[in-house]
């Protein structure tokens, strides 16, 4: 079942929950879909956009809760935040399980002794090479750091 399938039958059936939550960021989630393909239609006359690219959106929108959020809590007002933080746990359930700390480490050691880089002039091609392979599962300002710190 593809990602898009999986999102319109989880909407049916959080209409027919009634859970006003999930249903409104699933259709939050079906609209920055609709204008990336609008988006990308404009661009490049693609038709449809791919899983990787769904989980590009989520993952954007994913960061965008979690800087509101945290906007929120700065200003004291909880309950906005609280209504960001159920938005993100409903998008992540659409997501591809994060790497933790651990792994990112091995990977990006595997990354770079597999592409042989020896300074901190190969990152960009480190970074490259860990966004093809770990797109939506892991966090790549932490990962740059760790690149940076293993190059340098």
């Amino acid at each position: 079942m593809s990602l898009r399938d999986r999102i319109s039958s989880e909407l049916k059936a959080a209409m027919k929950a009634k859970d006003a939550t999930k249903l409104a960021t699933l259709r939050l989630i079906n609209a920055a879909i609709k204008d990336r393909e609008i988006a990308a239609r404009s661009d490049t006359g693609a038709t449809a956009l791919t899983d990787a690219d769904l989980v590009a959106v989520m993952t954007r929108m994913v960061k965008q809760r979690r800087d509101s959020a945290r906007a929120y809590e700065e200003a004291a007002r909880l309950d906005l935040a609280e209504k960001e933080l159920a938005e993100i746990a409903v998008i992540e359930s659409f997501l591809p399980r994060q790497l933790d700390a651990e792994e990112m480490a091995k990977a990006v050691d595997a990354t770079i002794t597999e592409l042989g880089a020896a300074s901190v002039r190969d990152i960009g091609k480190v970074m490259g090479a860990l966004k093809t392979r770990y797109a939506g599962q892991m966090d790549f300002g932490k990962a740059g750091a760790l690149v940076k710190a293993r190059l340098a």
